[in-house]
């Protein structure tokens, strides 16, 4: 059913009726045709039923339950290989807890065709309802996760900028890999227990563009290190402690000439002063993807600024 369909009946009734039926056409074209899609309706119908249930029951909620609509190659027949299972659903949960910022456990509810569908439910401890928190907004960790990670999978497949949600991509390009391993595209759908729904897609085309943003630049920075040795290893590289406090900085530094080290006898416990060259990976997002500290010779006695490892 269209969302107008109301308003055609409403003239069809009318018809025989002139005078009636000009008043009515007048009222319905002030009041505009609605273009809403179906994922607009399923959630209004879902936050009336949540609403009348509430008549009767205060602190009631709808279920919350999340699909994932595989489709791919090998997905007509509607079932789940245990190879996608152990790629996709790990990364999947772990997209969320990261979004939500706490952890959160899904459990498998079942499997129905339609390509491949995934039912999921977020895992809830059983609490004692509390009587005088009927008003409650009806949200959990799970449906917060849900609501940034679709947001991100949505920047993703259109291309946009994903800096706001930088702390989410590590995760879901770990997702993004596994689905291309295995060509599948992924269709996330959340019902809310508040009656919402938010859906997103990772296709190929917003995995080429994970892929994209994952290469990486190098940033190159002398900096000079002064500490003490407190590990050392013949294959050229040494371990440099800024300071005596348990929690002081302390700096992996590799020399690409093994001899070089050698030639200096280090000890453990001696003071050092390093010049190095601080080398950052950094992707399209702006995530340091790796650091790097590379001997480049002696320095003058003095303390630099310390430097997150």
């Amino acid at each position: 059913m269209t969302g107008d369909s109301w308003r055609e009946r409403r003239r069809a009734l009318l018809r025989d009726d002139p005078a009636a039926a000009e008043t009515a056409a007048r009222l319905l074209d002030e009041l505009g045709t609605e273009d809403r899609d179906d994922e607009d309706i399923e959630a209004e119908h879902r936050a009336s039923r949540l609403s009348a249930a509430r008549e009767y029951a205060p602190d009631a909620r709808l279920d919350e339950e999340l699909q994932l609509h595989l489709t791919g190659p090998d997905t007509e027949d509607g079932a789940l290989r245990f190879q996608w299972g152990d790629a996709l659903l790990e990364p999947v949960e772990h997209a969320v807890s990261v979004a939500a910022r706490t952890p959160v456990q899904l459990e498998l509810t079942g499997i129905s065709a339609g390509s491949t569908v995934v039912h999921a439910r977020p895992v809830t401890p059983a609490v004692p309802s509390e009587p005088y928190a009927l008003d409650a907004p009806a949200t959990s960790a799970a449906s917060t996760g849900m609501s940034a990670l679709t947001e991100l999978l949505a920047a993703l497949e259109s291309e946009r900028d994903i800096r706001e949600w930088a702390r989410l991509f590590d995760a879901v390009e770990t997702l993004s890999r596994a689905l291309s391993k295995y060509e599948l595209d992924l269709g996330v759908t959340w019902y809310g227990a508040d009656g919402g729904i938010r859906r997103a897609r990772l296709t190929e085309r917003g995995r080429r563009y994970v892929e994209r943003l994952s290469k990486t630049r190098d940033r190159d920075q002398p900096i000079t290190i002064s500490g003490r040795i407190t590990e050392l290893r013949e294959s050229g590289w040494v371990k440099v402690k800024t300071g005596t406090a348990k929690n002081a900085p302390a700096y992996d530094v590799r020399f690409e000439e093994p001899e070089e080290l050698l030639r200096m006898r280090p000890g453990l416990g001696d003071n050092v002063h390093f010049r190095v060259r601080f080398r950052q990976r950094l992707d399209s997002v702006g995530i340091t993807r790796s650091t790097e500290y590379t001997y480049l010779g002696p320095a003058a006695e003095q303390t630099s600024l310390p430097l997150e490892p």
